[in-house]
């Protein structure tokens, strides 16, 4: 044993001896000092205790938290997935429901389509829809909305076809001024941007007298398109040396193409 071990014992057998060889009264005094001088370490270590044990709540708490917390998130997500398909057939519903109204409402022989693929190279040119050949579609059959003229077939497949938008400035359609005898051949311009381009109306009379918010629509002349079918509104005319042109902007939302109908006869020459 090494010494000072040796002393350390013996000091505390010595202490020991003589605190039993004391009296019961001087025994209780030594045990008074000694819990006095020890209460603030007690008191310590009983806040510390405390504490420790609040901390071992509170991490227990956080643990079942964040698990309530993991559980609701997927919740919320499996939630969001039932939202987005919900939306989805709410809106499969509206353009079905469109579909049968417009079918109701019009004259022509039309077919549901919806549009499937638009290319930002071409955006305001073409579009492909979801129906061909399979459902009688042939080439320059006129595409209508519920606002008005889309375009017409350009090359029909199997079971998709590539239409022609009215914003192409290929796609050149006889029109009418309502209210007016001017009569001149509508399409878009090159260039095309914007949230809802506009087409040019030409070989308008030299002095036509035209105003904002007229009403234009198809002759039916040309073999492709019907009658008085919706193009747009004149926004303002531009007067030439020769002839009139008017800025008309078209009826159909042309930024957010949908549901379409093709019209399965060609208008009469």
């Amino acid at each position: 044993m090494k010494p000072l071990n040796l002393i350390a014992l013996l000091l505390f057998l010595g202490g020991a001896t003589w605190a039993l060889t004391r009296s019961e009264r001087a025994v209780r005094e030594i045990q008074g000092t000694y819990y006095s001088a020890m209460r603030p370490f007690l008191k310590t270590g009983s806040v510390l205790e405390h504490k420790a044990r609040a901390f071992t709540d509170e991490t227990h708490h956080s643990k079942e938290l964040e698990t309530e917390v993991t559980v609701l998130k997927g919740e919320v997500g499996r939630l969001r997935i039932i939202e987005s398909r919900f939306q989805a057939m709410e809106k499969e519903n509206a353009q079905f429901r469109e579909a049968l109204n417009f079918k109701k409402a019009t004259n022509f022989d039309v077919v549901a389509a919806q549009v499937i693929r638009r290319q930002p190279a071409t955006w305001w040119q073409t579009v492909e829809i979801d129906a061909g050949e399979k459902q009688h579609i042939g080439t320059e059959l006129a595409v209508l909305s519920n606002e008005g003229l889309v375009g017409k077939i350009d090359r029909p497949d199997r079971d998709r076809s590539t239409v022609i938008l009215l914003t192409d400035e290929k796609c050149q359609v006889s029109a009418r001024v309502e209210g007016t005898q001017e009569v001149g051949i509508l399409s878009g311009q090159r260039g095309n941007q914007g949230r809802n381009p506009q087409l040019r109306l030409k070989f308008l009379s030299k002095d036509a007298a035209l105003r904002p918010g007229q009403r234009v629509y198809t002759t039916g002349r040309g073999g492709i398109f019907q009658a008085n079918i919706l193009l747009g509104t004149v926004e303002a005319v531009e007067k030439g040396a020769l002839d009139s042109e008017a800025i008309v902007r078209p009826s159909v939302n042309f930024a957010d193409l949908g549901t379409v109908f093709v019209v399965l006869t060609s208008a009469a020459p």
